[in-house]
Order: C-alpha cells, then structure tokens, then sequence
C-alpha cells in the first residue's frame, strides 16, 4: 500500500510483514476525519466490516463449485465473527450459516435462516438447543454416542424426526492417525454406526442426512485422504439401502494476509536468531511465540505457534486443489461427488472473511519502560484483537493527526488496557516515522476472521468494542457507516439492501 498522505504511517522496521489492503480500506485510512468522527461516537476500539467484500469471497467458492461440476454449497462458520449484518448478507446470497451456540443459531433463524441453510455443530449441545433446532429441522452435527443418545430421545418428546449428520475423526494418513477430541473415531466406532444406521435404523428419531469432518491444521494431503475415507463410508451406507445427501468437509481453508513471501520468511529466521540470543530481541522481551532455547543451550526448540500469514495457495485456489485429487482408481473427488449426487459443503470462516474488517483504536499515552522500550498504550485490550495464534502477525498503521516533526523511526510496542503485564497488542517490535500522540490512531488490517470477537471479554467490566458496517459506495461518509445491530432494528443504509 502506498502512503496516501504524510498523516499515514506504516512499519518501517528491519523486518515488516506488510498486508494486504483492499480499496476500501485505503478509503478509510486517508480519511482519518471520517475515522476521528467514528470514534466520537462510539468510543474506541471500533471493528469496521465491509459487505462488499464479505459477498466477493463467497461468489468465489460458488463459481468454483461451478467450474468444478458439483452441488457444493458453503456455510458461514459464524463464530469467527459476531456480526449480524454478516449473516443477513451470507442468506441473501444464499449460502448456508453454520452455528456453534444457542444464541448464533437463534440469531441465524431471526436473520432469516431456514432449515436448508443452517447447520448447528456445537462442541457442548444442550437439551435448549437441541429442542430448538429439531423444532426448526435444523439438522445437527452429532459427536458422540451420548448426543446421539439424548438428540434421539428428545426428538421422540418433540414427535418429530430430527435431521442429523455424523462427525467423524481419527483418520489415518500416511499410516499415521490423525487426533481430533472431536468425532467419531472411524476405526473404532465405525462398525457401531453401520450397524445403527444401515438398513432400517435403529434410532427411529433421527434421519441421517451426511457426514462431517473438521481437520485441525491445514494440510491439503491430509484433508485429501480423509475425503475419500468419508466418500467410502458413503458408498458403505448407499449400497445397504441408506443415501446419504451431504459430507461437510468443515473449514480451515488457507488465506493469505501478506503481500511479500520473502518477508514472511526473513521474519522468521530473525526471530529465530533473536531467541538464540545471536541478535538483538525482535519481540516485547525476546518472545519466541512457539520457539524457545532447547534444554541443553544449543540451538532452538518448538516451532512457530502463530497462523501461517502468507500462503501463495489459498482460498478457492485451496479448495480446489482437494477437488482435483485423484484416488488410487484415478477418479477425481469431483468426479465421484458428480457421480454419487452427493453435495459438498464447507464451513470457511476466516477465509470467507479476507479483506472483509478492519479494527481501529485510540492511543491514550506515551512512555518508556525499565528496559527504555516506547510502550504506546492505546484504548482497546488484548482480548480484542486475539485468536488461538501467538501473535497478529500483521502490520498496522499509523494515523497521525499531525505529521511527524521527526522521521528518524522510532521503535515500540503497542499495549493495552488490561492491568496485566502481558497485555501487549501486538508482540512484536514495531518502527514508525515519528512517536504516536495522544489521540493518534492505529489500524489493524484484516481483522475479520477470529480476530475481532473471538476471545474478547468484558474483564474490568470494559465495554465490548463498537462493531460497526459499510454500505453504500467510496467516498463514505458518516451516513454509510452504521451499528452492526441496527440491522434488527431495520434502520440499515437503503444501499444495503
């Protein structure tokens, strides 16, 4: 991204991990009035979520599912952002919702969503929602034979049928067994589920729709393997009388947020050497985030524990890579899903969210600590902008309200709000032009998926960050930017429509 004007700052350091940034990001940060007038009116931090973007990535899946010759339908996996406006969008273009908890699938039914578009595959099901979602047809992910247990004998209460799907795990790639605490276990519980569900079943509550798998890590052999295997016990079931309509192959699709590989890796070798103490810290205190001296001082331990940032196949490119894979007999997964009538699903979160948000917040101070590091202290907390990774691992910028008097670069950390030691945004050491002031703003880039809300938490009784949503078109004023929950109460900008 280029420097839109001298008030717009990006990291100037030895080794920057620059994002990539859409138009309409670029549209916001060179309006840092627009930005300032944001703040005002709904305090710091706010997340910034464009439509456009979110509808752009989901036509890519289904014109892949089209090149491709498959009934394939996606599913908005829902707990990697909490907007509303997001999932209204995902059911006007007909794509499905995939809920983890009470509350995303009352709101996905509230929104709109019907019985052929939502799907609930939460860890925990309660009694509540298991209820709700058999009254609904929503059909249910089952994970274990006591869900299979209690969904049956609620459904027999309820008198109504209840549409299910089997989650299956414990695959076995490369003569390894792939672990997941999620599933059942297809070596072992495969014979109690053929017997259950072949033929008549024996749970004459629930009707068995597919089978779904989700994989941790993002390994496109891995995922390969296992579709097949799942593929085999579909044709397993087809040929004893009992067809099977989907297999949901979950989520964990790459994407890539950087603009540059080499950089991705000279980060990596610097932060290594740094953690062995052969160059200077690159981290807030010479953290590894995974990597560490080994036990006995030579060398380096453990590996890094962040997202991988950069990706040059991701997305679609990801997905279709699965689909072309070919079985020992030479036949494509496309070409025995085309042959079966099955329907392919996928549950993307973070990558059906690339470009789609952006986080800003307000710095509030300035100072050195005892190691003489600038720790510039902004209004948000660490919570706001975590997933499961180490570290963000992505640039942000810099909005200054007046240009910096000196551009000699200046390095810092940005910390939180939290009375922790550990509350520092972003772990690594960052270099701008000039030393951010009171009321400058900083703009995470790219925050949409799981960055935003998926550990955020109200700890010292703060308020949860302002989520707000762009309609309309570039230039945007104050009127194209309203309340994410404004849309329950029908007061959307008419653009979005």
């Amino acid at each position: 991204m280029k420097m839109i004007n001298n008030r717009i700052a990006s990291n100037k350091g030895e080794f920057p991990l620059a994002p990539i940034t859409s138009e309409w990001m670029e549209e916001v940060l060179s309006h840092p009035n627009l930005v300032g007038k944001l703040m005002a009116d709904h305090g710091s931090p706010i997340n910034l979520h464009h439509i456009g973007s979110f509808e752009k990535n989901i036509k890519t899946y289904n014109a892949l599912f089209k090149k491709s010759g498959i009934d394939g339908k996606v599913y908005f996996a829902r707990k990697a952002n909490k907007s509303k406006a997001l999932v209204r969008s995902a059911l006007k273009m007909g794509i499905g919702i995939d809920t983890a908890s009470q509350k995303e699938l009352e709101q996905a039914v509230l929104l709109g969503g019907a019985p052929d578009n939502i799907v609930l595959t939460a860890a925990v099901k309660t009694p509540l929602m298991v209820q709700f979602a058999i009254t609904n047809q929503i059909p249910i992910i089952i994970d274990n034979r006591d869900e299979l247990d209690y969904v049956e004998c609620i459904s027999r209460k309820l008198k109504r049928k209840a549409p299910i799907g089997l989650r299956i795990s414990g695959f076995i790639h490369q003569g390894r067994k792939l672990y997941s605490r999620f599933g059942f276990d297809i070596e072992n519980d495969s014979g109690f589920l053929k017997e259950r569900f072949s033929g008549p079943s024996n749970f004459e509550g629930l009707e068995l729709k597919g089978l779904h798998f989700h994989l941790d890590g993002y390994s496109i052999p891995e995922r390969t393997t296992v579709v097949f295997q799942c593929l085999e016990l579909i044709e397993y079931f087809a040929e004893r009388g009992r067809k099977l309509d989907f297999l949901d192959i979950g989520g964990g699709i790459l994407m890539n947020y950087l603009r540059s590989g080499s950089q991705w890796e000279n980060f990596q070798k610097a932060l290594q050497r740094a953690v062995a103490g052969e160059s200077d810290p690159i981290t807030f205190g010479n953290i590894g985030l995974g990597f560490r001296k080994s036990d006995n001082g030579n060398g380096l331990a453990g590996r890094l524990g962040t997202y991988p940032y950069y990706n040059e196949i991701h997305g679609a490119t990801f997905l279709e890579r699965i689909l072309e894979s070919r079985n020992s007999n030479n036949e494509s997964i496309s070409e025995i899903l085309m042959g079966t009538g099955i329907q392919l699903r996928i549950e993307p979160g973070r990558s059906l969210l690339d470009q789609v948000g952006i986080t800003i917040a307000r710095v509030v101070h300035r100072k050195r600590d005892s190691r003489n590091d600038w720790l510039i202290g902004l209004e948000m907390n660490m919570s706001q902008l975590r997933s499961s990774s180490a570290d963000y691992l992505v640039d942000p910028f810099v909005i200054y309200h007046n240009p910096p008097e000196s551009h000699d670069g200046i390095e810092l950390y940005f910390t939180g709000a939290y009375c922790l030691e550990q509350d520092v945004i972003l772990k690594r050491k960052l270099t701008f032009p000039g030393l951010p002031q009171i009321g400058d703003f900083v703009v995470f880039i790219n925050t949409g998926g799981y960055m935003m809300h998926f550990y955020e938490t109200e700890a010292h009784l703060f308020d949860l960050s302002a989520n707000l949503v762009i309609s309309g078109n570039a230039p945007y004023t104050m009127a194209d930017i309203v309340p994410d929950d404004s849309i329950l109460s029908g007061t959307m900008h008419k653009g979005d429509d």
